[in-house]
């Protein structure tokens, strides 16, 4: 018997095709749960195998304390998949969050990993404790604590995220990694360990890491959006709420942000004009990602810079010898 692949091999142009020629709908979902598991290796080659057959295509990170996924689905193999998370008895009734806006490409491949943990946070397990964790507010509470004067509003997430998206009023930590973020968010909140607090991010698993480690440290009245971000945005539209976000919300995919509200509050990295569309550098050696207007990128061709713009039109052979030196 032929062992079966637990791995893609296929390059990213031929990804790319197939992906175009497919005709029909995918529905783009995350999720997580913070759940012991014993074997994640063994789980995480289960995983592969069976959500490959269902054509599933996305990121999913596996490790003892839990599994955390962003995964796109033929609409057909919706129901197929459900079935199949829950024969899983530790991802079993799993609260799905479904993308605000679904497109086709938001991923090209399955790519299912084993990580120390899933989400990096620089923590030693003496610093949190994940049963005492903040209280989940709905988006509708959520909204009346935002007006009460006192409240103090935390974006957990980091700064390329929050800076074309946040609610009104939020602190925004000026961070690059989930990990720098919570000493920061500690000492920004040093002072406040009896006001209310509330913290927000893309789907609700950073919080669950923060609000333990606040609580940890003597903050009592700790809060988080349940669902994050992509679940208030489903409420807002589903109950008719107000919505108190402006800008986009970042996402971790090929979409790289779902609009929420349309107001623009980010500009241009090169002309500083209103815009709030990342991209990363066209040219490899750099790809690094940054905010650029429709008339930026024509003139630069996706690039940071001329230098960059300069070496991406170069033939990829000579490319190739720019990046060895």
């Amino acid at each position: 018997m032929t062992k079966p692949e637990l791995f893609n091999k296929k390059s990213k142009e031929f990804l790319q095709e197939k992906l175009k020629k497919e005709a029909f709908d995918r529905i783009t979902c995350s999720f997580y749960k913070y759940v012991k598991i014993d074997f994640p290796e063994m789980v995480r080659d289960e995983l592969y195998f069976e959500w490959n057959k269902l054509n599933i295509l996305g990121r999913v990170y596996i490790a003892n304390e839990g599994i955390n996924a962003q995964i796109s689905i033929p609409k057909f193999n919706w129901n197929n998949f459900v079935i199949n998370l829950n024969k899983h008895n530790e991802f079993k009734n799993m609260p799905l969050k479904m993308a605000i806006e679904n497109e086709n490409n938001s991923f090209l491949k399955l790519i299912v990993r084993v990580k120390p943990q899933i989400v990096a946070d620089g923590l030693t397990y003496e610093e949190y404790n994940l049963s005492n964790i903040g209280t989940h507010l709905s988006a509708e509470e959520f909204n009346k604590y935002l007006d009460k004067e006192g409240t103090i509003v935390v974006d957990v997430r980091n700064q390329y995220e929050s800076e074309i998206g946040h609610f009104k009023g939020a602190i925004c930590p000026d961070v690059d990694t989930f990990k720098e973020s919570l000493p920061i968010i500690k000492d920004l909140l040093s002072g406040h360990e009896d006001d209310k607090i509330l913290l927000y991010c893309t789907g609700g698993i950073r919080c669950e890491k923060t609000s333990a480690y606040l609580k940890h440290n003597n903050f009592k009245d700790v809060n988080q959006l349940q669902g994050g971000i992509i679940s208030y945005a489903h409420q807002v539209k589903t109950k008719n709420i107000e919505s108190k976000f402006r800008g986009k919300n970042f996402v971790f995919d090929n979409r790289m942000s779902e609009r929420i509200s349309d107001e623009v509050i980010s500009n241009c990295h090169q002309c500083e004009k209103p815009a709030d569309t990342h991209t990363n550098c066209k040219n490899q050696a750099c790809h690094i990602l940054f905010i650029q207007c429709d008339k930026c990128c024509e003139k630069f061709l996706g690039c940071c810079s001329d230098d960059c713009k300069k070496i991406s039109i170069l033939p990829i052979e000579e490319q190739h010898v720019l990046r060895k030196e």
